[in-house]
């Protein structure tokens, strides 16, 4: 391995041994892609229950409380499993085969006739989501080099956030414009879910040509199935993977609260308001395209703050940006009124904070050759923590008020922020500019 190699570099980002442009390229590619159509299936939910299943609206938060728990409870049995297969049969393997999963959950959801349907479908694209996903936030920390692991989180998650913006505002348009085309509106809806998983479908190809094959670890250095089974949990008694750990728990309630029941909030509030389903729904999609626009100019400020600060000090930073911007959801009484802009704003700002301080800690802490077993449990914990604040927030969007879920994790960010102060004061560990930290 020359130098050269070693410091290959994409952009402000220096590669990892072995990784190059082409790998790093279909990354991004993948990053755009993931996350939109992970997110979307919220979205494209409150078409299905307004206009192919006609739940009344004073359901339809403890419906989406219970796809989400549903959603989270697959993930909590598979996605440690996809860690660990990723460990041995490598990364590309199982997100392909994850986001194929997806497609085919695309396929079938709006052709449900029932709950119990949709429950089905919703397990099987979680199932999807389990490989797709996980992986994703493995691959962050396998190519890029500790110094730039900050700027290749940012860099990942702006194209995470325009893959959720160009997928939110194509794909929340479709059905209008199939309906003014002469469709019915379950006919238009069906054709936007397998237009999706058309263009899931596609980009596996272009990935499967671009991700590096294999795992970091060569096959004589792969740990043995029993210790990757065993590592997530292991390695927890280091209170800097714990403290990620529990920021998992939070950081991805952040990520599916702030893409479910901010679009079943606006949606709400404009049939209420007298809108018609389709016109309702593509208005709380633009709370949704209003976070993520402030989340993704905010990125790269949060990847600067993480590869200059030490990394449980980017956590409590990002925990309480989480803190203030769901907190202060509950002052909104009509998310669709201009004076609810800056909240929005703040929203996304916080929402992106916690979950790429949360990435980057457990980034550095988790040894090279078990990075999939403990990255699978890592997002085990975020599933738990969706289980739970779905469930709750649901109760409390349904029985308190619309802005219940969003108080409700603002509460549980700064948790996070009290355990990550305290980390830092009795085991602060180290990050590779050490001059620099503060």
């Amino acid at each position: 391995m020359t130098a050269e190699a070693a410091t290959l570099r994409f952009g402000p980002i220096a590669l990892a041994p072995g990784i190059s442009r082409l790998n790093a390229s279909a990354f991004m590619l993948a990053s755009f892609i993931t996350i939109g159509f992970m997110i979307f299936i919220n979205i494209g939910n409150a078409y299905v229950l307004n206009e192919n299943l006609g739940i009344p609206q004073r359901e339809q938060g403890g419906v989406t409380g219970l796809f989400l728990i549903i959603n989270e409870i697959s993930l909590l049995i598979l996605m440690p499993l996809a860690g660990i297969l990723s460990d041995r049969i490598g990364r590309r393997t199982v997100m392909l085969g994850g986001l194929l999963i997806m497609a085919l959950g695309y396929v079938l959801y709006p052709l449900a006739t029932s709950i119990p349907e949709l429950v089905v479908y919703r397990a099987l694209f979680a199932a999807g989501v389990a490989g797709a996903t996980g992986m994703l936030g493995t691959i962050t920390h396998d190519y890029s080099q500790e110094q730039s692991r900050g700027k290749m989180i940012a860099l990942s998650s702006i194209m995470i956030v325009l893959g959720s913006l160009f997928v939110a505002d194509v794909f929340r348009r479709l059905p209008g414009v199939f309906q003014a085309r002469g469709m019915d509106g379950i006919t238009a809806g069906q054709y936007t879910f397998w237009i999706a998983a058309a263009a899931i479908a596609v980009s596996c190809i272009f990935l499967r040509l671009g991700l590096k094959g294999g795992t970091p670890a060569q096959p004589q250095d792969r740990p043995p199935l029993r210790v990757l089974v065993r590592s997530g949990l292991k390695h927890a008694t280091n209170p800097r993977i714990a403290l990620a750990y529990a920021a998992a728990f939070i950081g991805r309630s952040d990520l599916v609260i702030l893409g479910s029941f901010t679009v079943l909030w606006g949606t709400m509030a404009g049939l209420d308001q007298g809108m018609g389903t389709a016109e309702a729904v593509k208005s709380g999609t633009m709370l949704f395209i209003m976070a993520n626009i402030a989340a993704l100019f905010w990125s790269y400020c949060i990847g600067l703050i993480i590869d200059r600060c030490n990394r449980v000090t980017a956590l409590a930073i990002g925990t309480a940006l989480g803190t203030v911007g769901f907190t202060a959801m509950g002052l909104v009484d009509d998310p669709l009124a201009p004076a609810a802009i800056p909240f929005i704003i703040m929203l996304g700002i916080g929402q992106v904070s916690c979950f790429s301080t949360a990435q980057a800690l457990i980034g550095q802490e988790a040894p090279v050759r078990e990075r999939g077993a403990v990255l699978g449990t890592f997002g085990l914990c975020g599933a738990i923590g969706i289980i739970i604040a779905t469930g709750i927030g649901g109760w409390l969007f349904d029985n308190w008020r619309y802005a219940g879920p969003f108080v409700l994790v603002g509460l549980a960010n700064a948790v996070i922020v009290i355990l990550a102060l305290i980390v830092r004061l009795k085991s602060p560990g180290t990050m590779p500019a050490a001059r620099d930290a503060i």
